[in-house]
């Protein structure tokens, strides 16, 4: 038991004693008041009501039958007001239907008169423990919220964390694969930031929207695995080094995988590189069996390919990006996303295209990636 919770002659307990009688209230009053206890009385319910807007009771003694309000109205007023104050009921008829309506309406016990006073007296001890306990229990609840609050607030913080390093690594990871291709560096960060405006464009919203950002961020991951010989050679490829190079997605695929948080972008990634008329790789799948996300990527990231510089050929217009998925839609690309796709402004993708790749080149963003 906490101490502040006991009453001491600092802070006495306050009963109130409401009786039309006056030989009843002096008689309750002076049994009940000792140093640690003061009792106070009312004539009537609405000289109570209005005792009780001005003093915080413990108990309120109060009996059923009294001229004007009644003591079961009162009983009402004062649970509405203060669930935690305790309440005895006294009345000179034994009547059950009245004390199991007192005792419903929040009374914890009922005492009928000529009362005998030690009964009084253990009714007033029994009462008081259980208004004790109830404002302890609340305390330690209201304590156990607090803490409880604290540590969500904590696990928040921490899962945040997570997040921003989840989020770094992944920067990281594709910074890294894109400065291995040197002519398409910030690649993976535009198209991510592509496929994320297509995506909203679609409907998409939530985790898979999250989800199609990061398959569009990680998309090459799985060109870890071309040899460099490869994936840097500045010919044309053989057809040996064709087959090599289409390994990537799934190379990707089985990269991500096993990563819960990734396993669903690890769909996307396998997929990016099929088309819509089932001619693509590395699965032949076509139209919707290919996933949304991956449909949404094959568009943006065609685009990003004209709209950047070459060792062969200069950047491309944008007007060359929409003649070519609109000459292409229904073949290589998902109708339903080229529409979506043209449906935006010219000047949103180059602008994101613009942005995307000044943030790559900045030593803020190369600070990022490289904080502890």
């Amino acid at each position: 038991m906490r101490d502040y919770f006991l009453p001491s002659k600092a802070n006495p307990v306050k009963i109130l004693i409401v009786d039309d009688d006056a030989n009843v209230r002096s008689i309750l009053a002076q049994h009940l008041s000792h140093e640690n206890c003061a009792c106070i009385t009312s004539e009537n319910a609405f000289d109570a009501l209005n005792k009780i807007k001005h003093t915080d009771f413990s108990l309120v003694i109060s009996d059923v039958m009294m001229p004007g309000m009644a003591g079961t109205e009162l009983l009402r007023f004062i649970k509405r007001q203060d669930s935690a104050t305790s309440v005895i009921m006294i009345t000179g008829v034994l009547d059950i239907g009245t004390a199991v309506d007192c005792l419903r309406l929040g009374a914890c016990d009922y005492i009928t008169k000529p009362f005998n006073l030690p009964v009084v007296r253990r009714a007033v001890d029994r009462a008081l423990e259980q208004r004790q306990l109830l404002i302890e229990n609340q305390y330690y609840q209201q304590e156990l919220e607090k803490k409880v609050r604290e540590q969500l607030g904590k696990l928040n913080g921490a899962l945040k964390e997570v997040e921003e390093s989840y989020k770094i690594t992944l920067e990281a990871i594709t910074t890294a694969l894109d400065a291995r291709e040197h002519e398409t560096q910030a690649h993976s960060q535009r198209v991510r930031e592509f496929t994320l405006t297509l995506a909203r464009q679609l409907g998409l919203e939530g985790e898979d929207l999250v989800h199609a950002g990061r398959g569009a961020l990680l998309h090459d991951v799985g060109k870890i695995g071309v040899p460099d010989s490869i994936l840097l050679k500045p010919a044309k490829l053989t057809v040996e080094e064709w087959v090599e190079m289409k390994k990537h997605p799934q190379i990707g695929y089985d990269i991500l995988l096993p990563i819960k948080f990734l396993s669903p972008a690890a769909e996307i990634v396998l997929s990016h590189q099929e088309r819509w008329d089932g001619k693509g790789y590395p699965n032949g799948l076509g139209g919707t069996d290919i996933p949304l996300g991956a449909r949404i990527f094959a568009a943006v990231d065609t685009m990003d390919a004209m709209l950047s510089n070459r060792p062969y050929r200069k950047a491309l217009p944008i007007e060359a990006v929409t003649e070519e998925l609109r000459r292409f839609s229904g073949t290589q690309f998902d109708p339903q996303v080229v529409e979506a796709f043209l449906s935006i402004p010219c000047e949103t993708w180059l602008s994101i295209h613009e942005s995307v790749t000044l943030l790559y080149k900045s030593q803020e963003f190369q600070d990022l990636l490289c904080r502890k």
